[in-house]
């Protein structure tokens, strides 16, 4: 048996940003990650001398501090570097043609008039001047002073003045975006531009995406001078780098402990039992990291009330990935390559429709460490539109899921012929991921993007848990889905825990306050 203050279930960027900022705050810290290599959704692997990233690969605000990027605070406050390279634009291959776009305001009013006109230029600025104030608000106060307990209002009160200012727009943050953009917006294409963003940063289109949500991508993406980063080495490197600050606090970290439960005893979560069956005993809070479903799987049946579980379960679901992974000869590529492509088939199917929005990620464009010289890397899926029905029950050894992998990911192949025509003669590694590999690779219920709570129906649940001693953090948990939103629960719940005096100390210490 162990004996810890905190274990953290699960190493996801949620589970590492909360527990790298505990070890700063001097809690004696555990995290327990079942497979062999540490990041979850967000870990690196290498074939035949070919980096890949498995999850994430668009950032922004990773290369300046102070940044309002709740993952480029917890990087502040734990003194970890992430060297990144800088860009600004990207390429589209929608249903009105192909063209590059860029972050900032200026380059995209340049394809609405070319693509729709003065009209659509018009209400693009109105748009702006509309979002303008609201992303005010939503920046006001920083995902750092947040804290789910009655130290909230001495961390949030520095910040309130400001808040003030904004005050009459706060209500209109929670709602769905839709009732903004149905206010301004006519033009279909820029409704459908906005609609797929929606669908990028939150798994749902416009009509449940939190208006905070796209007012922090507005304040963020559309400012003068802004760029996009990578992280040199790829999301390999971004887990690196918090695992550096965790270990460097003097937390730890244990792979392959795979959790089997959640220790109870006296209406209290205690600690955890892996598969080995060696405890971990957790004087002071156990913290799961992993999908609300997913927790709920580790927790005995009386550990909860009964309605907390019946509502915890009821939570609906994005669905699922197709993943392309991909090592190719670049030799004499005829076209000048972005690092990023975002295509759509069809707007009148919707962008939530199964392989209807295809994401493309060439990052040694940018990054040529991650591949031999003369090669790139690919990743090519599709961002939680695959249903997990189609899947369900495959036994993944047969020949009738062999054929299913070659069937559904043609519309990936098929959306990077695209950009490289003869991708297929190039390629020397390709690797095909389901919802199965999401399900069992990444221990995802149901391989599911996550939590798919629409805006102004519900809101995404805080930390703290009926059980004591059970927090959570991840994507099932406020602020919701996406990296920067992982990253700010696992400091909001790691803040939760931490004593004021050591919460402002750290604010002052990343320039918050």
């Amino acid at each position: 048996m162990q004996n810890t203050e905190i274990v953290v279930i699960g190493s996801g960027i949620g589970g590492l940003s909360c527990a790298a900022l505990l070890a700063r705050y001097g809690f004696d810290v555990i995290v327990c990650e079942s497979h062999s290599i540490p990041g979850g959704a967000a870990h690196g692997f290498e074939r035949n001398g070919f980096k890949l990233d498995s999850g994430p690969s668009l950032y922004s605000g990773l290369s300046y501090s102070p940044s309002a990027n709740p993952l480029r605070q917890v990087l502040d406050a734990i003194g970890s570097q992430l060297p990144c390279v800088t860009y600004d634009t990207w390429g589209c291959c929608l249903p009105e043609g192909d063209f590059n776009t860029s972050v900032g305001a200026e380059q995209f009013r340049e394809v609405l008039m070319q693509f729709r006109g003065h009209d659509a230029v018009a209400e693009w600025q109105q748009l702006q001047r509309v979002m303008e104030p609201l992303a005010s608000a939503a920046t006001a106060i920083p995902s750092a002073a947040l804290r789910f307990d009655l130290g909230a209002a001495k961390t949030v009160s520095r910040f309130v003045p400001s808040l003030a200012k904004h005050i009459a727009n706060v209500p209109k943050l929670t709602g769905p975006f839709s009732r903004i953009m149905d206010g301004v917006v006519k033009d279909p294409f820029t409704r459908n531009w906005l609609n797929m963003l929606c669908f990028l940063l939150s798994g749902l289109p416009a009509d449940g995406t939190s208006t905070a949500e796209v007012a922090f991508m507005f304040a963020d993406w559309y400012r003068p001078g802004v760029v996009l980063d990578y992280p040199i080495g790829g999301s390999g490197a971004l887990v690196d780098a918090l695992v550096q600050g965790l270990e460097r606090h003097g937390g730890r970290l244990m792979l392959g402990a795979h959790v089997e439960q959640v220790l109870i005893e006296d209406n209290q979560a205690v600690g955890v039992r892996l598969r080995d069956g060696k405890e971990i005993r957790a004087r002071r809070a156990v913290i799961s990291n992993t999908s609300v479903w997913d927790t709920l799987k580790l927790l005995p049946e009386k550990a909860v009330p009964k309605q907390f579980r019946i509502k915890r379960q009821a939570t609906p679901e994005c669905d699922s990935f197709m993943h392309l992974h991909l090592g190719i000869n670049a030799q004499e590529l005829q076209s000048k390559l972005e690092c990023h492509y975002i295509v759509v088939n069809n707007w009148e199917a919707g962008v939530t429709a199964p392989q209807n929005v295809v994401l493309i990620s060439i990052p040694s464009i940018l990054d040529p460490s991650l591949a031999p010289p003369g090669k790139h890397v690919i990743h090519v899926y599709t961002p939680g539109n695959e249903p997990y029905a189609l899947w369900q029950g495959m036994d993944r050894k047969s020949q009738e899921y062999g054929e299913q992998k070659l069937l559904r990911a043609e519309v990936m192949w098929q959306a990077l012929e695209r950009i490289i025509p003869d991708i297929r003669s190039r390629c020397e590694v390709a690797l095909v991921g389901t919802p199965l590999t999401h399900e069992r690779f990444l221990r995802r219920h149901r391989g599911s993007y996550g939590p798919a709570i629409k805006a102004g129906v519900s809101l995404f649940p805080g930390p703290n848990t009926p059980l004591p001693g059970l927090m959570c953090c991840g994507d099932s948990i406020f602020p919701g889905i996406g990296l920067p939103a992982v990253a700010a629960s696992g400091m909001i719940t790691a803040n939760t825990l931490a004593p004021v005096k050591k919460h402002l100390a750290m604010l002052e210490d990343i320039k918050c306050i």
